[in-house]
């Protein structure tokens, strides 16, 4: 078992996520990266870790499934024996489409992969790190979204809605662990460059969008990223149950 903090970054492999592993890396955390299907991606950033002196490795697990997530768990468990900190970045976003538009089934992934996925990651977390349980705490960052106050209306409300469920479980899971050594935070970005938009079948939409943002300019991976090292680090010792906008002012 090593003595060096461990961190798990679901849907590591891309955009906010590979930003958040290849930062945290830096600044003396080993990394499980996250992915679901792109094992190229996961590789990559994990080699950039390595290369750079950093210990990393890739872990495949889909965050709607709940064997998978106990796979990555026994995968990090295997690997460092223990795990200090959860950044729960992995998320699903549907084609844009209006409420009435919108099944059963696109409703139902949105929710088990943003919500039902997140909490079951933050519940193997709390069993690992909790003093209750003989953990030695840690910290969770659940990457929320914008939308969760804005609405996404004519777009992603189902998107939306599952990012307001995050913002309530942090707020929960904060104070219910907050004895127990453990710090539960938020991070809402606002519009990023990233390729959630062309999975949503709108990657011209950053463009579209930025003359509402306040700063009239579109977020970076990195941008966030770095809210989230804050809020992992020893500097955020006293910020639990938080919800941090990095959003452009929107």
């Amino acid at each position: 078992m090593t003595s060096a903090r461990a961190l798990l970054v679901t849907g590591g492999s891309r955009g906010i996520g590979a930003a958040v592993a290849r930062k945290a890396a830096r600044d003396g955390w080993r990394v499980a990266v996250n992915y679901v299907s792109n094992a190229d991606a996961a590789n990559k950033v994990v080699a950039e870790i390595v290369a750079a002196g950093g210990d990393a490795f890739p872990v495949r697990g889909d965050l709607g499934s709940e064997a998978d997530i106990l796979t990555i768990y026994k995968a990090i468990d295997t690997r460092w024996g223990r795990i200090d900190g959860l950044v729960n970045n992995a998320g699903a976003l549907g084609s844009r489409a209006r409420v009435e538009e919108m099944d059963a089934e696109r409703i139902e992934w949105t929710m088990r992969v943003n919500v039902t996925g997140a909490i079951l990651c933050a519940r193997e977390a709390v069993k690992r790190m909790s003093t209750r349980f003989g953990g030695k705490g840690g910290v969770i960052v659940n990457i929320s979204s914008a939308a969760a106050r804005l609405g996404s209306a004519n777009e992603y409300v189902d998107y939306a809605a599952s990012k307001a469920a995050i913002d309530t479980f942090t707020r929960g899971l904060a104070l219910e662990v907050a004895e127990d050594g453990i710090r539960v935070n938020a991070v809402r970005p606002g519009t990023t460059y990233t390729d959630i938009h062309a999975a949503g079948g709108q990657p011209d939409r950053p463009e579209r969008v930025r003359g509402s943002v306040p700063m009239k300019r579109i977020g970076e991976p990195d941008e966030i990223a770095d809210a989230v090292i804050y809020l992992l680090s020893d500097r955020a010792s006293y910020v639990t149950g938080a919800h941090l906008d990095v959003s452009g002012g929107r």
